[in-house]
């Protein structure tokens, strides 16, 4: 299965970024991707940055969104995993990754359960915790883990997406530096970030694949300067060899995924095997004293 990653920038408005994505979807079409993959809420700039009412209009347009990106995956035949913003009713939102299948069909979707609040990252204020658990999402290219940024941290949410079957983790991201870090800090964050999802695959004996954007992107409320997202997707393999990985400009990044690979790191690394789920209880508290 060969696969594409669009990383890219927010191209100043919504018209003039999705028609670039499109232009790069079809692209990763021609060069014979089956399955393509956009990163974090790729429609709009990252405007979780700042706490403002007025960005909650842009999950108003959610339906819309959804029958756009069906005809996008539709006209390409692919299989296409979107980030978009998901109003239910007023004052109840998500952050949803979409998966379409390709004839357009929606293969299902994600909502984002862990939700960060930090600063230049306040989420809380936009996202409601997903509440459609930890499912694959079935596809014809097999069953697909979507999971999406914050998520990433977390190897609980990595291994039950395992352990219901999926063949593939995907991370749809938006994370990045500000300028006034150290280089000695950013790349202590760009290594973590890598090593964990890596570890994830090592785990769980599964492929990754993270879809990072790029550019810089100013706080619109001025409070701080902004975050300069670092890029860097990557893919890799079920012992966590990398098998692709961008920098930090704008790419479409393939990589080609062999399902049978899985299988045999499985047999010879079987630590599902030997899981001692009956010591395990402690997991399901907060903290244990």
């Amino acid at each position: 299965m060969k696969t594409a990653l669009i990383q890219q920038k927010y191209m100043s408005s919504k018209e003039a970024t999705r028609t670039v994505t499109r232009h790069k979807i079809a692209q990763a079409s021609a060069n014979g991707a089956d399955l393509v993959v956009l990163q974090e809420l790729h429609q709009n700039e990252y405007f979780c940055q700042s706490e403002d009412v007025k960005f909650f209009e842009y999950a108003s347009e959610y339906q819309e969104d959804v029958l756009y990106w069906s005809d996008v995956a539709k006209e390409n035949g692919i299989v296409l995993v979107t980030s978009l913003f998901e109003k239910r009713i007023a004052g109840l939102y998500h952050n949803t990754a979409v998966v379409f299948e390709r004839d357009g069909a929606v293969a299902g979707k994600y909502r984002k359960m862990h939700i960060p609040d930090d600063p230049a990252f306040y989420e809380k204020f936009y996202f409601t915790p997903g509440d459609l658990g930890f499912e694959p999402i079935q596809t014809s290219l097999g069953r697909l883990g979507v999971l999406i940024c914050w998520d990433q941290w977390y190897p609980e949410a990595a291994r039950i997406m395992t352990l219901k079957g999926a063949e593939l983790l995907i991370y749809p991201t938006a994370i990045g530096w500000f300028d006034t870090d150290s280089q000695e800090e950013k790349q202590r964050q760009l290594e973590s970030w890598i090593t964990i999802q890596r570890s994830h695959a090592i785990a769980n004996g599964i492929p990754v694949l993270s879809c990072n954007r790029v550019g810089f992107e100013a706080d619109s409320a001025g409070v701080m300067d902004g975050i300069r997202f670092w890029g860097n997707s990557f893919v890799c393999g079920s012992q966590g060899e990398l098998l692709a990985q961008a920098d930090t400009e704008e790419e479409i990044l393939y990589a080609t995924i062999e399902h049978t690979r899985t299988k045999e790191v499985r047999d010879i690394w079987p630590f599902l095997r030997d899981r001692r789920i009956e010591s395990y209880n402690d997991l399901l508290k907060r903290y244990c004293d």
